[in-house]
């Protein structure tokens, strides 16, 4: 827990920084924060051969300014006992930091390079923080950078081709390297938000997925393989509808794919893949 502790002030620090120095060169010409909860009872952890249930708390601030865009999401994830924490019965609690930073061609040119169904092209920039209490005790640190497509649709879309980095940390007593380092190769990263309407009915259909190659040796010393992770949600402006507050409370279901989970091989290692159902909130403050 100590870790952890020492994770959530480092995240702080550091995404406050990060944020800090994008916004420092222009005021944010908007912005949107938001709270969510997801839960799902199948959630999947390598080596765990049951479903896990877990509780996801989340921030997340967007903003646009002169010259681009910020991304931060901040994510707290508590398990039950089925993914226990260090020397406990206990479920674990991981945190999760995702920063992105895009540059703006249009804005940064003044010139208009929509094209067919692209908005505009970007290049972006992030990185990956997370730590838990498990005896894993993963660490991971992953920094990306690679140009971005801003596909032309209500809401966003964007599709990333990125290069990656990534060192993480195998707790093990057993594991041949307990401080990983990876190796460098391509990311694939595409989120999206799109607004529309079902008859009378206010929707938003919101999710990312990412596709990483195989990137070397793990901490067990095994190959890793490719890996796909889908997150998608769709979800109910309920608040346009109940009190004619738009885009102010969501509500509605959401479906996890999960496929050779960090890299591990689901057919050698339980736990690695992973078809979760999962129930979300969003409130925008």
């Amino acid at each position: 827990m100590q870790n952890c502790k020492l994770f959530v002030r480092q995240a702080f620090v550091s995404s406050t920084l990060l944020l800090g120095a994008a916004m420092s060169v222009s005021a944010a010409d908007w912005s949107d924060n938001s709270i969510s909860y997801l839960y799902g009872a199948r959630f999947s952890e390598p080596g765990i051969d049951d479903g896990i249930a877990k509780s996801i708390f989340e921030f997340t601030h967007v903003d646009g300014y002169q010259y681009g865009s910020n991304f931060l999401n901040v994510q707290v994830l508590f398990s039950d006992s089925a993914d226990p924490a260090e020397g406990s019965s206990d479920g674990a609690t991981e945190f999760y930091v995702v920063y992105r930073h895009q540059l703006s061609l249009n804005k940064i040119s003044g010139q208009n390079f929509t094209w067919g169904p692209v908005r505009d092209w970007s290049l972006s920039g992030g990185v990956d923080l997370n730590t838990k209490n498990t005896d894993f005790a993963p660490a991971k640190r992953m920094l990306v950078i690679g140009p971005t497509i801003n596909f032309d649709v209500p809401g966003f879309w964007d599709f990333s081709v990125m290069y990656r980095s990534e060192k993480n940390h195998n707790g093990l007593p057993f594991a041949e390297e307990h401080d990983v380092r990876f190796d460098d190769t391509f990311y694939l990263e595409t989120a999206w938000g799109i607004p529309f309407q079902l008859g009378s009915v206010p929707l938003k259909f919101k999710g990312f997925a990412n596709f990483i190659p195989p990137k070397g040796k793990d901490g067990f010393g095994n190959d890793t393989v490719s890996e796909t992770l889908v997150h998608a949600a769709l979800l109910v402006d309920v608040g346009q509808i109940a009190f004619g507050k738009k885009d102010t409370f969501f509500a509605g279901v959401g479906y996890e794919y999960w496929k050779n989970k960090y890299g591990s091989s689901s057919s050698d290692t339980a736990g690695t893949e992973a078809n979760t159902p999962f129930l979300n909130l969003e409130w925008h403050l």
